[in-house]
């Protein structure tokens, strides 16, 4: 992506895989810093307007900013879900609660979960080449 040093520079500051941040952009907004979606998330990690703000996020639409925020926030649901990356991804996409709520990956997040899991393999797989 055209964003890989900020993908990059995220991974490093949140010690969270550059290649899931990557997958997570990818399937979030197609790379697409301007997008926001029918529910408010806006930019390339499609961040809720709420959760930019917890996350010191100021400007949505500046693509750094945005991928530091998502990096962040992902960190923080792989240490609430004690590194399980798949239900850190669930509460990424639906919320925390929603996850404790279905006492696992509710069934509307499961294509979000694999979509961004097949994308990261894809990217380990050509960064390793």
């Amino acid at each position: 992506s055209p964003y890989d040093s900020f993908f990059y520079e995220a991974a490093q500051t949140y010690n969270v895989p550059a290649a899931l941040l990557i997958a997570m952009g990818k399937v979030e907004s197609d790379f697409n810093p301007n997008v926001v979606s029918g529910a408010g998330a806006s930019g390339i990690m499609q961040l809720m307007p709420s959760t930019a703000a917890s996350l010191g996020v100021s400007n949505v639409f500046d693509p750094r900013e945005n991928i530091m925020g998502g990096a962040k926030c992902i960190s923080q649901k792989l240490k609430e879900f004690n590194g399980n990356e798949r239900m850190a991804l669930a509460a990424y996409n639906a919320g925390s609660g929603a996850v404790r709520r279905y006492g696992g990956i509710p069934s509307y997040c499961k294509s979000y979960v694999n979509k961004v899991q097949s994308y990261k393999k894809a990217y380990e797989t050509a960064d390793a080449v």
